[in-house]
């Protein structure tokens, strides 16, 4: 049963009282006569009622947990994003150039100083310029420099017909309302709410991605927004606020996901759920059926666990043509916790249940968010995370070793709490730096090559592992200019050829590829024709190939961002369109 549906009650009714008008118009007429500013924001109730409205902005289950292409080359499935196969062309509107929740955020700033109750105000105001650094961020994210505006104007204002700003301008902007918000939200711990603790985890991942974006795309003035990201973790991390959830090994990392209400000691800001809203997600449909994507983990990122040891299974002869059942042992407890592996057994299940080719493209299948059958039908509750501890943790060492300053003792208090979940061994600077993992070099070849190279790429290694289907993949690609890794091939598991697979070796059979005419089916076994299933090598075996007949593309030249609407250019001619597309819609 959930604990708490405060954050729900709030959002719905808000939604429904402000959140009436879909155009941007909004501002030029009161949301309602009853909030007109002459009537309304005068009570802290009345500035909560308003400002919860602006939690609908915050992404839901399926923007970040199942969407494509926020994973990345983290997911293979049966369908390809137009940003992978470069067929992205210029809309005609839309494309994520809406100022609606904007002005509606300024809207409130402009009135809220009506409230005679100053905590609350202050309070309030600092969600609110938390939500327009949050607004703000994710339009610098995909368009790079855009208009900066700070008040409610007129649609025929000349001031709404201005050339776009520059990102650093902006983003100087995004830090002030998190500073903002940091100094004025609430302290109290809140999985659903905006509080201090919130503002500070997004400041160090917005300015992790602002810093490494510039640095990796020569913008300059990267080092002092790394060293912003840096205080904003170290000061989260002083508090004692959150912790890394620890329970059995096996076990630990797996609940998290699964866990009907957000677990409050790591989890910072989540989208709750509730059948009896009802407000739910389809994790379990989307993972589980042959029809929504048939989504599954690729190989390279199978390959990038390390040994329960430490040790690299990139390192071991041959470790391309492993087979599932070897290449599973022994591996981070993470890999079992995030995919079938050999011994799965559903929640509520007494079986083991091998992966199924039929809902996973590539037979590494997925089971984080997945809960028991009962919620197959698109129904599921768990609480889905937005933003963890465990990210800030990482914010905090991939910055240091960014900005070349990160020690062991920073290791020590970040990936090591990590990997103590799970009782893997801690990662050793020293060891780490001398002898970069040759697999992950050739993986990142943008990489800064420094003394710190190694400490970087270990640290990509385990936000991989330990962020995999959090929605953070993309743009993680993006920051470090290796977007061109979204057209490379996408493989799953290896086969040898045709022939019988035991996959879990438990002695039973469990998958037949087959050419030509198809056996006689037995119970209980899945069947793959060879071809349909398409594997590198042909009838000679190798991984799996996702998609082997669609064409991927990455044009580095003008990948990175979206463009804008011709519509908007057309309205304003002030606007210049991102390098590489046009006002044509090409």
């Amino acid at each position: 049963m959930k604990t708490n549906n405060t954050y729900i009650k709030f959002a719905a009714f808000a939604a429904v009282l402000l959140f009436n008008s879909c155009n941007d118009q909004y501002l030029e007429r009161y949301p309602l006569s009853e909030l007109a500013p002459e009537n309304y924001f005068r009570t802290a109730s009345e500035l909560q009622t308003y400002t919860n409205a602006f939690y609908s902005d915050l992404p839901d289950a399926l923007a970040i947990h199942y969407n494509n292409p926020n994973q990345g080359d983290d997911e293979a499935r049966n369908t390809l994003a137009a940003e992978f196969q470069g067929t992205r062309t210029t809309p005609s509107s839309g494309g994520g150039w809406s100022w609606t929740v904007l002005r509606k955020i300024n809207f409130y700033l402009a009135n809220s100083h009506k409230c005679a109750d100053e905590g609350a105000r202050l309070q309030y105001d600092g969600v609110a310029r938390f939500f327009r650094a949050y607004f703000y961020f994710d339009k610098i994210q995909r368009f790079g420099d855009v208009p900066l505006y700070e008040t409610v104007n007129e649609l025929d204002d000349p001031a709404m017909f201005k050339a776009r700003d520059s990102r650093k301008i902006v983003f100087a902007k995004v830090i002030e309302d998190l500073d903002y918000a940091i100094a004025n939200c609430r302290d109290t711990k809140s999985a659903q709410l905006i509080t201090k603790w919130t503002a500070l985890a997004y400041k160090s991942r917005m300015c992790l991605f602002e810093g490494t974006f510039r640095k990796y795309h020569g913008l300059g003035d990267w080092e002092a927004i790394l060293e912003e990201g840096v205080k904003a973790a170290d000061e989260l991390m002083k508090s004692n606020t959150y912790s890394i959830y620890k329970s059995d090994i096996k076990t630990a990392y797996h609940e998290l996901f699964i866990a009907e209400d957000a677990i409050a000691s790591e989890m910072i800001l989540s989208r709750q759920y509730s059948a009896a809203v009802p407000y739910v997600h389809s994790a379990n449909f989307y993972i589980l059926s042959a029809s929504y994507g048939r989504p599954g983990m690729v190989k390279q990122l199978v390959n990038s666990y390390l040994m329960k040891d430490g040790t690299r299974f990139t390192d071991k002869p041959n470790f391309e043509k492993i087979g599932f059942y070897e290449e599973t042992q022994n591996r981070d407890p993470r890999l079992s916790q995030t995919i079938r592996t050999p011994g799965y057994k559903r929640i509520g299940a007494t079986t083991t249940s091998v992966p199924d080719f039929a809902t996973s493209v590539t037979g590494y299948q997925y089971i984080k968010y997945i809960l028991a059958p009962a919620f197959d039908a698109g129904q599921s509750t768990n609480d889905m995370p937005i933003i963890r501890y465990a990210e800030v943790l990482l914010n905090y060492a991939e910055a240091k070793a960014e900005l070349g300053n990160l020690t062991q003792a920073d290791i020590d208090r970040s990936i090591k709490l990590l990997r103590d979940r799970v009782a893997m061994p801690n990662l050793l600077l020293s060891a780490a730096n001398s002898a970069p993992d040759p697999y992950l070099l050739a993986s990142y070849p943008h990489v800064t090559k420094s003394g710190q190279t190694g400490a970087i790429l270990e640290i990509r290694r385990e936000r991989r592992i330990e962020l995999v289907k959090e929605g953070l993949r993309y743009q993680d690609l993006l920051r470090w200019k290796e977007g061109a890794k979204l057209a490379q091939p996408f493989y799953g598991m290896y086969f040898s050829g045709a022939g019988e697979y035991d996959l879990d070796q438990d002695g039973k059979l469990d998958l037949v590829i087959y050419q030509g005419t198809a056996p006689t089916k037995k119970p209980g076994v899945q069947y793959q024709k060879l071809g349909e299933l398409v594997l590198e090598n042909g009838s000679n075996g190798g991984r799996i190939v996702n998609l082997p007949d669609i064409d991927k593309k990455w044009i580095e030249s003008k990948d990175y961002y979206y463009p804008i609407p011709t519509q908007e250019l057309q309205l304003n001619d002030k606007l210049e369109q991102n390098e590489g597309w046009d006002k044509s819609g090409t």
